[in-house]
Order: C-alpha cells, then structure tokens, then sequence
C-alpha cells in the first residue's frame, strides 16, 4: 500500500511539473509574442519615418538647386550654383537609399521609380543652364525654365503621393506598434504573476507530498517495529521449540497473515507438548520393559544354564556322546539367546542415554578399543590423520567397538589385517575400516543393516545380527552416515562420517 501510495504521489509531482512548465513555457511564448511584436512594429514606425524623411530630402534638395540655378541666371554669381553641385552628389545617393527602403513597397517603388526619372529630367534641363559660356537663345533659356517649372511641380505631386502613402502606412504601424506597447506590459505581467502562483502551487503541494511522504515512513516505522516484535515473538518460540520447551505460547491476536502463523504455531507446540508427553510415557514404558527384559528373561535362562551345568556335572559318567552334542547345542542356543536380549537391550538404549561430550583423542580411543577385541594374531594400523575433537565418547567408542568386533568375528581365515583411515570433508570428519575378510556381495550391503538380519548361520552363536544395526541407529543419532564398500573375496570397507 505504501509503494502505491508513494507512486501516486510521485505521479502528481510529476504533472504537476509537467503543467507548470507547460504554462511557464506558454507564458514565455507569449511574452516572447509580444515583445517580438513591439520590436517588429517600432522598426516599421522608424523605417516609414526614414522613407519620408528621405523623399523630403529628395525634394529639397532638387527645389534647392533649381533655385540656385535661377539665381545664378539672374545674377551670373557661382555662389548659386553650389546647391546644384550638392544636388549631383546628395541625390543619387538618396534616391539608393529610399528605393533600399521600399524593396517591400512595391506601389511606393514605382512611384519612386517615376521620381528618380524626374530627377534625372530636371538635371537635364538644370544642366545647360548653369553653362553660361555656352550661347542660348532668350526663347531657348524660357522653354527650359518653363519645363523646368512643370517638372518640379510634377515632382512636388509625386512627393505628395509618396508622403500621403506613407503617412497611412505610419498610421497603421503606429497603431500596430500602440496596440503592442500596450499589450506587452500586461503580458510579461500575466506571465509573471502566472509564473509565481505555478511556483506558489508547486511549493505546496511538494510540501504537502513530504508531509504526507513522512506520515507514512511514520506509519512503516511503527509498522516495522510490530512486525519486528511479532517475529522476533516467533523466532523465540522456535527456539524454545529446538530446546525441548513444547509449553511456549504467542500472545497474538492481530487478524494478519502473522497472527494466523501465531496461532498455528501456538496450535504446533501444543500438538507437540501432547506427543512428546506420549512419548514420554511410552519410552518409560519401554525402561521398564527393559528392566523385565534384563531381569525377568535373564534369570530363567541362568537357570536352565545352571541346570545345564548340573546334568554335566553330576551326570558325567552317564551322558553318551550323543546325549553330551544335545547339551552343548542347548547351552550355544542359551548363550545365542542372551546375546539377543543383551543386543536388543543395548539397541533400544541408543540415544535415550544422556550423551556426555568431551574432549576425544581417537587415536588413543582406537588403541583402547583393540585391546578390547582385536586378537593378538590380527595387525591394526591406524592412520595418521586422527583427529581430537569434543563430542559423545561413548557413542564413537561403540561404533568402533563394534565395526572392529564384527571384522575379527567374520574374517573366517585366522590372523588378519585391520586398517582404520580419517580424512577431513568439511562440517564432518569421515572415518574407514578395511578389513582384508571374506567380503560382502552387493546385494547384501543394505540388508547388514537391518535387525537380526546376519549373513551367517543362524545356528552360530555369536551371529546375532543386531551389531550393525546397533552402529547405525548411533550415527544417524549423531546425524551421520555410513555406507560399506565391499566384494566377495575383497574384504570389506565400512565408511561413516561423524559431526565435528
């Protein structure tokens, strides 16, 4: 809910962006609009103002050196022929100029086309006047100056035309040019108070998203927290769970995904307590079976060994051979018997002893272990590698005791060679016995683990069948594992891993 809320959030910052800056962009535009606008009007105003200033140039000019030249014919001084001189220079000149400024004005370039053909006729006429050296007749000088009157008044009426075209177009651009002076003040102002309510608005409402944003990391906070106790509640309980307290309960009654694992964790515990009482009373159902077991079918088998015994005994000169074969096999099945109860016995022990871990120096253990049972005609060599480590010495010990027993007991061929290997594979040390014995054929290597299950004869004492289910329950007890590695005429090679 918060990262929807938090995306909501940043969609509405993120258009309301997109909307300022498209009103700000508006804005400028306008803006730009206008002042662009006044700039283009006042340059037409200047520009109309240059042409009539030109066109009036033009005329005066030409009315000057006419009138200088009538003076000069009057009065035969030069000083009057100075404004015609200028006029050759200042004329042409003005006459580029003025058509450089109507290149847009196609009705005002013909008018000034037909103006500059006016200048040059009145230069023709102005001409031969200010020659004095040259012979003129009195008829020829009045036909001149009476041209040149009408030529100068043909001028004056073009003039007025130009000016009175230009005086409208002046009209009109200065009425464009006032219509923009006033709208672009109110422009940048709308603009500018447009741009400062966007701002205005934009502060707001990001103010508001981080109120809102700080509300909510507020609210996950306290969100978090409960979670963090409610879990760490759990983790407690699985804890105590691992240590054998099945009576913990989680006080939790939130309606969430959390109170509900709460209550089926609750409802676990509680199964557990009651299978674990169950348990409890069912495995001190199985110490006192023990105890009879030990007892009660111990004493009679005594019994009849003793009885046995007796008959021997007492009996000697009377048993035939016959009748001596009856008594032996009757005292190897006595024996065969205990031994099952003793193996049944040490078997339904296997980790409902209290395991006692200390400091194990296993090459010390093994050396212990074959003074036990291995004969003096049989060579162990042990390897160098043994590790010390703390863990249950009782438990490796009859591990040990009882792979290196069973070597001895089925070698079937007199002295033999024992070997005891350890290397180091990580979270477990792995430990080998090799014998150099008959060895196992593979259909057999997973039915020697299972109870009473022996690949000797029944009828054989010693041959119980419980020893390798006794060192298997153990490891697996230890949470190891062992395997065997064997061929018929290879010797066998029992392999299991024990925990650091």
């Amino acid at each position: 809910m918060n990262v929807k809320s938090n995306t909501k959030s940043n969609t509405k910052i993120i258009v309301g962006f997109a909307l300022a800056v498209g009103v700000l962009l508006l804005t400028a535009a306008a803006s730009f609009w206008s002042i662009r606008g006044l700039s283009v009007q006042t340059r037409n105003v200047e520009h109309t103002y240059q042409v009539l200033q030109e066109a009036e140039t033009i005329t005066a000019v030409l009315k000057d050196a006419q009138a200088g030249t009538r003076g000069y014919l009057l009065t035969g001084d030069t000083v009057y022929l100075r404004p015609y001189s200028m006029a050759t220079g200042q004329l042409p000149a003005a006459l580029e100029r003025v058509q450089a400024l109507t290149v847009d004005n196609p009705d005002q370039r013909a008018r000034l086309d037909s103006l500059r053909g006016l200048v040059e006729q009145e230069f023709r006429i102005l001409r031969p006047l200010t020659e004095i050296k040259k012979a003129m007749s009195q008829s020829a000088m009045q036909t001149l100056l009476d041209t040149d009157r009408q030529t100068l008044r043909q001028v004056r009426l073009l003039y007025a035309r130009i000016n009175t075209s230009e005086l409208a177009l002046l009209a009109q651009r200065s009425a464009s040019q006032e219509v923009f002076e006033k709208a672009t003040p109110i422009v940048v102002l709308v603009s500018a108070v447009l741009a400062v309510l966007i701002v205005v608005w934009l502060v707001i409402k990001v103010v508001k998203e981080l109120e809102d944003n700080r509300r909510l990391q507020s609210e996950l906070a306290d969100v978090n927290a409960q979670v963090s106790r409610r879990i760490a509640q759990i983790r407690k309980l699985a804890e105590q769970v691992v240590q054998g307290d099945y009576t913990v309960k989680i006080t939790d009654d939130a309606e969430d995904n959390l109170g509900g694992l709460a209550a089926s964790l609750n409802h676990m515990t509680q199964t557990l307590e009651g299978s674990f009482s169950a348990l409890e009373k069912r495995n001190h159902e199985l110490d006192q079976f023990a105890y009879v077991a030990s007892h009660d079918l111990k004493a009679p088998l005594r019994g009849v060994t003793t009885i046995v015994k007796w008959i021997e005994d007492e009996l000697a000169a009377e048993l035939s051979p016959q009748l001596r074969t009856y008594l032996d096999q009757m005292k190897g099945r006595l024996a065969r018997l205990e031994d099952l109860i003793n193996g049944l016995l040490a078997y339904a022990r296997v980790g409902r002893t209290a395991q006692s871990r200390e400091t194990v120096d296993v090459n010390q253990l093994l050396t212990e272990v074959a003074d036990l049972v291995v004969p003096p005609d049989f060579t162990l060599r042990i390897g160098p590698d043994m590790p010390t480590f703390e863990t249950d010495r009782l438990s490796l010990q009859q591990v040990f005791t009882n792979l290196l027993s069973n070597a001895v007991k089925y070698h079937q061929r007199g002295a033999g060679h024992l070997d005891v290997t350890c290397r180091d594979i990580g979270r477990c040390y792995e430990f080998r016995v090799q014998d150099d014995g008959p060895g196992i054929a593979p259909e057999y290597h997973q039915k020697i683990f299972l109870l009473f299950q022996t690949l000797r004869d029944r009828h054989t004492a010693e041959s119980t069948g419980i020893g390798l289910s006794i060192v298997q329950k153990i490891i697996n007890e230890q949470q190891g594992t062992i395997r065997v590695e064997s061929a018929v005429g290879q010797g066998a090679g029992f392999i299991f891993t024990w925990p650091k």
